[in-house]
């Protein structure tokens, strides 16, 4: 908290550059977690009023100062104040129509405005925010609507590549070569995000295909981005989360650095909402989470497997340090934090939608876009962006 200046600056939400806005909303996602894991509520009033600064015109998480840097990958108080479920639903409900089946049979482009670069890009990061947007607003609602959305992006991105027969996550495709060819580097925030999104689906349905997807996208990526002590980089602490596609030499930038967190994040949650995969999970987040304390002090390395000073310092590590080491105390935070409850944020599961009307957990409330709808790439409505942070409010005591 110590790098926030914009209750300072009047910058509110957002942290000075070079970090750019979704990283300042997974931040905020790891304070609402803190809090939740740990009791602490001091920093509440202050991650509150950068979550509601931040909404935008149309209470959906799209501020037009920031439609330089907004993508797909990029986007939930008071009773007077726009209600986390309405919010969370106000994004998915700007994202849906995006889904774009000009080009590769579906998916969403990373970035939103054509004039950004990336436009021409459908990737992991996008489709994956979508799915476990739409995975846990089923969790929440119970609406079936939800959960075809999720199923519809998960199959796209089995069909056109982006999730391999091997569970291999990778980067994305070109919708100028209608996605015949992938970029095969993978992270693992993108791997994260499927990896939750299928247990929450698991969760719900008790369903075979959603189990066995989470058991291998688990497997599989555990064995990418857990490090070996073996190969090229030989001498560190076997079974620590790492980035293999920067971290062994070193190239991780600032939004890379981060990556882990939030793969430690979404691990944890996969452990209560499918807790078949406890026994893998934990006990990587608990070595992980050793090594990332010696890494740190009191700010933090970049390096967990190799600890020691490696001169990395700034928010993302110091984000990736926090999410690893609460991580560990999901299972005995207060009160239900897996299963199908229907209350939330507001207590009773209930949100005031933006247009007005009231949306509760039975799966009423904002106007959910249906999967005919298409409208053109950039042009639908007024929109925000699916972010990690939003999925995480919309089921806030969900975990």
């Amino acid at each position: 908290m110590g790098y926030y200046t914009g209750d300072v600056d009047g910058a509110i939400g957002i942290f000075p550059s070079p970090y750019y806005w979704w990283e300042a909303g997974a931040v905020w996602g790891a304070m609402i977690d803190y809090w939740y894991l740990t009791g602490d509520d001091q920093y509440n009033d202050v991650v509150s009023e950068a979550l509601l600064f931040q909404v935008g015109p149309n209470a959906d998480y799209m501020p037009p100062n920031q439609t330089r840097t907004l993508g797909n990958d990029d986007q939930a108080p008071p009773p007077d104040q726009p209600q986390w479920l309405a919010l969370a639903q106000a994004v998915f409900n700007s994202q849906a129509p995006r889904w774009d089946t000009s080009t590769c049979g579906g998916g969403l482009k990373w970035q939103i405005f054509a004039f950004n670069n990336g436009y021409n890009y459908k990737n992991a990061i996008s489709t994956g925010t979508f799915f476990q947007l739409a995975a846990r607003l089923y969790q929440y609602t119970g609406n079936q609507t939800y959960a075809d959305w999720a199923t519809t992006a998960y199959e796209w991105a089995t069909d056109v590549g982006l999730i391999n027969a091997e569970y291999h996550v990778f980067d994305g495709t070109d919708d100028t070569t209608n996605c015949t060819e992938i970029n095969h580097i993978q992270w693992s925030a993108n791997a994260g995000l499927f990896i939750y999104g299928s247990a929450v689906m698991y969760n719900m349905t008790s369903s075979p295909t959603w189990r066995t997807r989470t058991d291998s996208l688990l497997s599989a990526n555990l064995r990418i981005f857990t490090y070996s002590g073996e190969g090229h980089n030989p001498g560190g602490t076997p079974g620590v989360i790492y980035e293999p596609a920067c971290e062994p030499n070193g190239m991780c930038n600032i939004d890379q650095l981060a990556f882990r967190g939030l793969f430690a994040r979404w691990l944890s949650r996969t452990a209560l909402a499918a807790p078949f995969t406890a026994d893998a999970i934990f006990p990587v987040l608990g070595v992980s989470a050793e090594a990332a304390a010696e890494a740190c002090n009191p700010e933090c390395g970049a390096r967990w497997y190799r600890p020691g000073d490696d001169g990395e310092r700034g928010l993302s590590t110091q984000l990736s340090a926090l999410e690893v080491i609460q991580a560990n105390l999901v299972g005995q935070a207060r009160g239900s934090a897996n299963g199908n409850s229907t209350t939330g944020a507001s207590g009773n599961g209930t949100g005031m939608a933006p247009n007005g009307t009231q949306g509760t957990a039975s799966g009423t409330g904002a106007p959910i876009a249906t999967q005919s709808t298409n409208a053109a790439p950039g042009t639908a409505v007024c929109g925000a962006v699916a972010a990690v942070i939003v999925a995480g409010l919309a089921v806030a005591g969900l975990l």
